[in-house]
């Protein structure tokens, strides 16, 4: 049985809408609503909520936060997966790469340039392709710092976000 961490940070792939104020917010976690539509043979996800915030208001303390979560459940997992706003994974990406250069088990970023709550959004397709990147980097013991979204996996470093295309892509 393969062991997955999905550590959740918020960013859009879990904004919700709401009614009272008209906006999308981060509130709470969808990733068990998400995780219910999926069949996951063999593979036993363990979910650490660890905030709820657009990357965009980030701080390097919530970044902090994210790497000492990453340490805490690296020895006990076969793979972490981050749902992170996409708008500074690059960022978060690039610190996981600096603090922890050599990982023990991979580390998948991703997120969605639209809600699960909404039509046509990439959240549920990214965070498949995210989990199964990491059982399969896993099973292949290829430990590294990953964004997985849209049909790739890149390895960091060199990751940026293409705004135009709506993707990420090597630097």
């Amino acid at each position: 049985m393969r062991h997955i961490t999905l550590i959740t940070t918020g960013g859009t792939i879990e904004k919700t809408y709401d009614e009272m104020t008209g906006e999308l917010t981060n509130r709470m976690s969808v990733v068990r609503r998400m995780l219910e539509q999926l069949r996951l043979e063999d593979t036993r996800i363990s979910i650490v909520e660890l905030m709820q915030k657009d990357s965009l208001h980030m701080t390097d303390d919530d970044r902090t936060a994210i790497v000492a979560a990453v340490r805490a459940n690296a020895a006990s997992a076969d793979a972490i997966v981050i749902l992170h706003g996409t708008d500074t994974l690059t960022i978060t990406g690039e610190q996981l790469l600096r603090e922890i250069p050599i990982p023990v088990v991979p580390i998948v970023l991703t997120g969605a340039m639209r809600p699960f709550e909404m039509i046509r959004s990439d959240a549920l397709q990214n965070l498949t392709e995210a989990i199964f990147a990491a059982g399969l980097l896993s099973s292949t013991n290829v430990p590294g710092i990953y964004c997985a979204a849209h049909g790739r996996v890149l390895k960091f470093p060199g990751v940026k976000k293409n705004r135009e295309r709506g993707t990420f892509v090597r630097g």
